[in-house]
């Protein structure tokens, strides 16, 4: 770690609480972590993580991340504002990596292009739209994805790539640790300005309706096929079942709340909990949706 230290001199620091960059905002230190302000950033990270092997973890707005109260033992680095922007060619949209999905769905509706009304309802990055293949309403991240620039932090390589080829399905992509998502480039189509809004304060008003607020980071598991995963929960007699500072929403079952200066420990132990009951009572194994990283088990 000393060696890494090194190589990034004073733009890492260390002892950061990583849980301040995750929607749960529970989890402890990463022993470094880089703020990634620009190229001159990228490659030391580049050249840190390729002379010493170090550990990583890639961060976007940790929408979909549960870090250990213990931390991580490694590198946490995070794309800054530098790559949140949004450019509109006609129907081609570039996004940073970092752009938040809520402003690109804002922002492509207002200019009356179709195709990303669903992201408003998605706290996350771009970056980690397309790592996880993000969805909702009906749509998803693949359904638009034209090409993807990342970095493979071991090697150093930036690569373009067609996002056919990044083997996205439900959930999950070919996306590995050590690469970020620098930008990714959709492809959508002319629409109604009006209709395109309208729908975006449709999925807003809905989202708020029927999942709560506060400390969580979305769904916690994957939908089994034919079935949902907070409807299981639920009938499974565990919403508002509680694991010391965390507990399954009275509002939507497959949302696990954090309470104030909780902890991360008690979120795992309610998820594992949770899946072992729900296997119990209902015959089915629910597959974790969520990041969980740092955690001994």
């Amino acid at each position: 770690m000393r060696d890494a230290a090194a190589i990034l001199r004073e733009r890492a620091r260390s002892g950061v609480a990583l849980g301040l960059f995750t929607t749960y905002r529970v989890g402890g230190p990463a022993d470094l972590f880089l703020e990634i302000d620009g190229p001159a950033d990228l490659d030391l990270a580049c050249r840190a993580v390729a002379a010493t092997g170090v550990p990583v973890l890639v961060i976007g707005r940790g929408s979909n991340l549960l870090i250990a109260d213990a931390g991580f033992r490694g590198l946490a680095v995070k794309l800054g504002d530098a790559f949140a922007a949004v450019d509109v060619i006609g129907t081609d949209v570039r996004a940073g990596g970092a752009a938040a999905l809520p402003v690109l769905a804002r922002r492509t509706a207002a200019g009356a292009l179709t195709g990303l009304e669903w992201a408003v309802g998605v706290p996350g990055s771009v970056g980690g739209a397309v790592r996880m293949n993000a969805g909702g309403h009906g749509s998803e991240t693949r359904d638009t994805l034209r090409r993807v620039g990342l970095v493979d932090l071991g090697r150093g390589a930036e690569t373009e790539i067609a996002g056919a080829e990044l083997v996205l399905g439900y959930r999950r992509s070919s996306v590995t640790p050590d690469q970020v998502v620098l930008w990714a480039e959709f492809g959508l189509r002319e629409g109604d300005r009006e209709a395109s809004e309208a729908e975006v304060a449709g999925i807003v008003r809905w989202r708020r309706e029927h999942q709560p607020g506060g400390a969580n980071a979305g769904s916690v598991f994957t939908n089994p096929s034919g079935d949902s995963a907070g409807r299981l929960i639920d009938a499974a007699g565990l919403k508002g079942h509680r694991v010391g500072s965390a507990v399954v929403s009275p509002k939507h079952a497959n949302f696990f709340q954090a309470d104030e200066d909780g902890s991360a420990d008690d979120v795992r132990a309610l998820i594992d909990e949770v899946r072992r009951l729900v296997e119990e009572r209902m015959g089915v194994l629910l597959e974790p949706e969520l990041r969980m990283i740092g955690f001994t088990r």
